[in-house]
């Protein structure tokens, strides 16, 4: 698999794991690793480092916002480096290992 349509494809994936495990009422996951090249973190490709993910789901109803976040950090459990708390893996084998996300923003709608 070429590592940058893996990257690309990244934001496509974690929107239907969110859709699927949260029942997402509104969703958007945007790849904002342009924006961050040469930055701490960045892989130098301008895919796959940074995401935004703007939520809105009925399991949110009477939680905290903290909460609400864990459920988001616990849907994408399975792109995270789990050597690294603060990364998350692309989620697929024959990526490089520089393939990961260095910062997820959640906006709750």
């Amino acid at each position: 698999m070429n590592a940058d349509i893996g990257m690309a494809n990244m934001a496509s994936r974690m929107q239907a794991v969110l859709q699927e495990r949260l029942q997402a009422t509104a969703l958007e996951v945007l790849d904002e690793s342009a924006a961050h090249l040469g930055h701490a973190g960045s892989n130098g490709t301008g895919l796959g480092t940074h995401f935004r993910v703007r939520i809105a789901s009925p399991l949110f109803a009477g939680r905290s916002r903290v909460a609400q976040h864990r459920l988001v950090y616990d849907a994408l459990h399975d792109f995270f480096d789990p050597y690294n708390k603060h990364s998350a893996t692309a989620g697929t084998r024959g990526e490089p290992r520089g393939s990961s996300v260095h910062a997820l923003a959640i906006e709750i709608l």
